[in-house]
C-alpha cells in the first residue's frame, strides 16, 4: 500500500493530540523554596497541586537524560510531596507532575550550583515589586555582584541584590548573575497582566508549553493536503495516460512506416 502525505499527517496528530489546548492538563509542580535554582546541601519540597486531588499523580524528573520518578535513586515520598533533603549536582534537571494516565503538569528546570539567581518561579504580577539576589556557595566578604537580562548588562550591585519597584512586561526575559565565585545559571521571569488570574506556576517557552511552529504547519498540511494529493495524482493520471497515447501513436505510425 502507498502511504500517501495524508496519511503520515494523520499519523502525526494522533502521536501529538496532546499539541492542542483540549488536552491541557490539571495539573502543576510546586517548588518550594519558591525559586529554581539551589546551592548543594539545601533541602526542597516538591508537591503536585491538581483539580480535583492529587491522587494517583507522582513527581518525576530528567536528569542527565534519565527519566525517573520520585524515591527511585532521589528524593523521599511524604504523602504528596517529594523531599529533598540535600540538594547536589546531579539533582540539576527537568521536574514535572505526572497522573498514572500520562497527563502532566508544567515542567521546572531545577539547577544546583556554587553560584545562584535567586528569582520567584510564580509569575510575577506587573506594577510589583521584585528582587533578585546574587548568592555564592559561601558567604563571601565581597557582595557586589552583575546582573544581565537577556544577554545584555543591567547593572552591578554591591549588595549583591537587585530590586525591580514596579515590573512591567518587558522585565520578562532570562536573568542571571556574576560573582567573583563564579556565574550563576539562567533563569526565566514571567510578567502576568494585573488584571488576570496567573496559573500556580509557569514554565518559560517551550514545546511542551504551547503548540509550536512545526505543529501548526502540521495542521495547516492536514487542511491542505487532500486538495494538494488529488491535484497530483490527477496530474500523475493524465501524464500516464498522455504517455500511453504517445506510445500508441508511435506504434501505429512504426506499423504504418514498415
Amino acid at each position: 500500500m502507498e502511504l500517501t502525505p495524508v496519511y503520515w499527517i494523520y499519523w502525526i496528530l494522533f502521536l501529538d493530540s496532546c499539541g492542542f489546548t483540549a488536552c491541557q492538563s490539571p495539573g502543576s509542580l510546586i517548588v518550594r523554596p519558591n525559586r529554581r535554582q539551589f546551592l548543594e546541601y539545601e533541602s526542597v519540597s516538591l508537591s503536585c497541586e491538581v483539580q480535583g486531588g492529587s491522587t494517583g499523580w507522582g513527581v518525576k524528573r530528567n536528569s542527565s537524560g534519565k527519566r525517573t520518578e520520585c524515591g527511585d535513586g532521589w528524593g523521599r515520598v511524604d504523602g504528596t510531596n517529594c523531599n529533598i533533603s540535600s540538594t547536589k549536582s546531579a539533582d540539576s534537571g527537568v521536574y514535572w507532575c505526572q497522573s498514572e494516565s500520562g497527563e502532566h503538569s508544567n515542567t521546572v528546570n531545577i539547577t544546583v550550583h556554587d553560584v545562584i539567581l535567586e528569582i520567584p518561579i510564580l509569575p510575577v504580577t506587573e506594577g510589583s515589586s521584585m528582587t533578585l539576589s546574587c548568592r555564592p556557595k559561601e558567604t563571601p566578604s565581597d557582595l557586589t555582584a552583575d546582573f544581565y537580562k537577556d544577554g545584555s548588562f543591567l547593572r552591578t550591585e554591591f549588595t549583591g541584590k537587585m530590586t525591580i519597584p514596579a515590573v512591567n512586561k518587558s522585565d520578562e526575559g532570562w536573568y542571571w548573575c556574576r560573582h567573583p565565585k563564579g556565574n550563576s545559571s539562567k533563569s526565566w521571569i514571567t510578567v502576568t497582566d494585573a488584571s488576570s488570574s496567573p496559573p500556580p506556576s509557569s514554565s518559560p517557552p517551550s514545546p511542551e508549553v504551547s503548540m509550536s511552529l512545526s505543529r501548526l504547519l502540521v495542521s495547516s498540511l492536514l487542511v491542505v493536503s487532500p486538495y494538494l494529493v488529488t491535484t497530483v495524482l490527477l496530474v500523475k493520471y493524465s501524464m500516464k495516460r498522455n504517455r500511453a497515447q504517445g506510445e500508441k501513436s508511435l506504434n501505429q505510425c512504426v506499423s504504418a512506416c514498415h
